[in-house]
């Protein structure tokens, strides 16, 4: 098994871990469907820094400023989101590459750490890290512990294989076939929501993951899947024998975690990350990954449902 196949092997697994109360509001959202490019949410949405007007670096607690060194911590295992350079321990991905390109704008060397995901909050707590960003889902739960600058907003689309031969549009097209979803996964949430809703029910299996419900495809045991769209687009790219279709659903923002008592380096993280989108900076690099489905237009705070 080749190194990337391994990261793609651990791709829903650590999700589900990421998610928190994602599979609620994946049934949630399916009322009201939106793109992942969508600025829905919380009331703080599109709120600018505190301190108005000033840069990043004039928003930057002295403390931090006078080490000059930006601490964050990843939990690898979630390709094309966090993820090792094959053959190596080199830290790459969406999340480190933009880690980079926020120290670079606040003027101080990255300190990039591995972790396990559920050591990232207590980590962030404890002082040992200034900022989490591993695909983190900003839910209600983790807001009472943490405060989060919103960077990506993502959800699961359908992959059927290259060139759709079942012309499958959206979920209603998906009553009365066969469909593979992964175990435990919000997209077998969102599958079995739409299947209460069909007259001619599907047919749906569960994979232990997204790589082993591919097979499925494959073979022709299952027409379809759901995958989070991170997921999906690593496998478009990487295969070449699959398509994604370009709606996403139970989309939920992921946030860069900071801690409660930081207010100062949340507000002017959230001002690097806005002057990123603002340069193309954060678009470049999600295009990179394939992933600029889920680019958010603002960086928010505390924008989850």
């Amino acid at each position: 098994m080749t190194e990337q196949s391994k990261q793609a092997k651990q791709s829903v697994r650590p999700f589900r871990r990421r998610a928190g109360s994602f599979v609620a509001l994946a049934l949630a959202a399916l009322v009201t469907v939106s793109c992942g490019r969508s600025d829905q949410g919380g009331t703080s949405g599109g709120a600018a820094p505190a301190a108005a007007g000033k840069s990043a670096t004039e928003l930057l607690p002295s403390d931090v400023k006078k080490k000059g060194v930006l601490r964050v911590a990843t939990a690898v295992g979630y390709p094309p989101m966090e993820m090792y350079k094959p053959g190596t321990t080199e830290l790459t991905g969406v999340d480190p590459d933009l880690a980079r390109a926020v120290a670079d704008r606040l003027g101080l060397r990255l300190e990039l750490t591995n972790a396990a995901f559920d050591g990232l909050i207590p980590g962030l707590k404890s002082g040992r890290f200034d900022l989490v960003m591993s695909s983190m889902t900003d839910s209600p739960e983790r807001r009472k512990a943490v405060d989060f600058v919103d960077y990506f907003r993502t959800g699961g689309v359908i992959m059927t294989k290259k060139g759709n031969p079942e012309g499958i549009k959206t979920l209603e097209d998906l009553c009365g076939k066969a469909v593979v979803l992964a175990k435990g996964s919000s997209n077998l949430a969102i599958g079995q929501e739409q299947n209460t809703r069909c007259g001619k029910k599907m047919r749906i299996s569960q994979s232990e993951d997204a790589p082993t419900g591919l097979l499925q495809i494959d073979s022709g045991r299952a027409v379809a899947t759901i995958v989070d769209y991170p997921v999906a687009a690593m496998f478009v790219k990487e295969k070449g024998t699959y398509e994604a279709l370009p709606e996403q659903y139970g989309t939920a923002p992921w946030g860069i975690a900071v801690g409660k008592d930081r207010s100062g380096l949340r507000d002017a993280v959230q001002r690097a990350l806005q002057d990123l989108i603002d340069d193309g900076g954060y678009r470049k690099v999600l295009d990179s990954y394939g992933v600029g489905g889920s680019a958010v237009p603002k960086a928010t705070v505390n924008d989850g449902t």
